[in-house]
């Protein structure tokens, strides 16, 4: 043991330059890392098709580990945070409604977000099943 750490710094000592002048750079320097950028864009609003979810869904676990419930106002989004509240408006009768994203989805190209049943009665679409809405974030939930 004692042997291996002789080694280990004599190694090191042949590696490592002997003297450096002050400013000078060498090949080893590593540019500072931002601990603390700058802050998040917040995400903008988007325009496309929503859909609401099947009712075989409530009592099911959503990616963010919260159990579905239709009667809820919550939502499935691909990539706002979960926790996020978001203003949906549909832009055919432009009525809206406010939810909370805590699903992951949809997975169907075209579509951007996935209602729960109540949010999309709010809305008026239950009857056509797909529609045409924007989606404004309200606020973007804090990091876990």
């Amino acid at each position: 043991m004692r042997d291996t750490l002789v080694c280990l710094v004599m190694a090191c000592a042949l590696v490592a330059p002997a003297t450096v002048s002050p400013g000078a750079v060498t090949s080893r320097e590593v540019p500072p890392v931002l601990v603390y950028g700058p802050k998040a864009p917040e995400p903008s609003a988007q325009i496309g098709r929503a859909s609401f979810y099947h009712s075989l869904f409530d009592g099911r676990t959503t990616a963010s580990g919260a159990t579905f419930d239709s009667r809820l106002l919550t939502a499935a989004h691909r990539t706002l945070r979960f926790g996020t509240r978001v203003r949906v408006t549909n832009l055919v009768n432009l009525k809206s409604v406010i939810v909370t994203i805590n699903d992951r989805g949809p997975y169907v190209p075209g579509r951007i977000i996935d209602l729960s049943h109540y949010a999309a009665a709010k809305l008026g679409f239950v009857q056509k099943g797909v529609t045409r809405v924007r989606v404004e974030p309200l606020a973007v939930a804090a990091a876990l």
